[in-house]
């Protein structure tokens, strides 16, 4: 792992602001581009986020990733960039968008991934495809077994909510319901900063 400061403190011996507010880690497809329903959607959800005094980190690339970050700093937070040399060895001539601050940097997807769901408060997934559903199911399995601390995992839009109803629908009989309300599903990114807040002042349930 690498990171844009050589140690916990920046170049002004200060902690990263990610180290002193919670992070919302926002997953979403790489596709959407600025002006689309989506993309405007991820940066509403960015600003909201900000505007609650959280830090927004994604995997910091195009797409749903740099609209989420777009919002955010266009807010006022601090934006978490998780990047990965093998995916820019996928896709060549891939950057990180322009609205990281602080950039933590992997060599393989394995570790991106972890980290992004390790390193946060709450993880919140906008619609996406491939990538974010391995994310979604990964973070459910993390929280489940308890590697990672429990925290909210929150699927936005219908989407998510289909494939949450149809999937459960059909492992009736697997899944327990302990482990069915380890992810919750919410119609806009407009619900998401209060079930975020409430679920979060809660606390993991018992």
């Amino acid at each position: 792992m690498r990171r844009r400061w050589a140690c916990d403190l920046d170049l002004h011996g200060k902690l990263p602001e990610s180290k002193l507010v919670k992070v919302i880690s926002v997953f979403g497809s790489a596709n959407p581009q600025p002006g689309s329903v989506a993309y405007e959607q991820a940066r509403t959800l960015g600003g909201l986020l900000a505007g609650a005094g959280f830090a927004v980190s994604t995997g910091g690339y195009g797409g749903l990733m740099s609209a989420a970050s777009q919002g955010a700093r266009e807010n006022g937070g601090h934006v978490i960039g998780v990047t990965c040399d093998r995916i820019e060895a996928y896709r060549p001539g891939l950057t990180m968008n322009r609205w990281v601050v602080e950039e933590v940097r992997f060599a393989n997807l394995r570790d991106r991934v972890h980290y992004l769901v390790a390193e946060c408060a709450a993880a919140v997934a906008l619609p996406g495809g491939i990538g974010t559903l391995s994310e979604i199911a990964l973070t459910w399995s993390l929280i489940q077994t308890s590697e990672v601390l429990p925290k909210p995992l929150l699927l936005v839009g219908e989407l998510w909510a289909a494939v949450m109803r149809t999937f459960l629908a059909g492992a009736d009989g697997l899944i327990t319901e302990k482990d069915r309300v380890l992810v919750d599903v919410v119609p806009d990114v407009e619900a998401v900063v209060p079930r975020l807040q409430a679920q979060l002042a809660a606390g993991p349930a018992a």
